[in-house]
């Protein structure tokens, strides 16, 4: 039998990890859709493009946003850093990419890559 304060650690740490997977989940599931409403066949292929229009440019710093603040979590719950630093990844890479007026280059695109 578990003793009172295990079974508190237990639960608390069953809980963490359940919110760590349904923010992935929804996190990744609302990224498709978007992906697929502005017109890409993949998620990968959304977030390797370089924002088109206005619109993506918003959802690009949003993605970023997104990211700092899951990031600003791991303040409490440790697994949320890593839950974070993709969309910051993502959405930053997009979002400076777009101020500096560049398009990203495809490495399939080059021949020597």
């Amino acid at each position: 039998m578990l003793q009172p304060t295990r079974l508190v650690i237990l639960a608390v740490t069953l809980g963490i990890l359940l919110a760590t997977g349904l923010a992935l989940y929804f996190l990744f599931s609302g990224q498709r859709r978007l992906a697929r409403r502005l017109g890409y066949p993949s998620l990968g292929a959304y977030l390797q493009a370089t924002p088109r229009t206005d619109e993506e440019k918003k959802y690009a710093a949003d993605l970023a946003l997104k990211g700092v603040v899951i990031c600003s979590f791991c303040i409490f719950f440790g697994p949320f850093l890593l839950l974070g630093l993709f969309p910051f990844f993502y959405g930053a890479r997009k979002v400076v990419y777009a101020l500096m007026g560049l398009d990203l280059v495809d490495d399939a695109d080059q021949p020597g890559a």
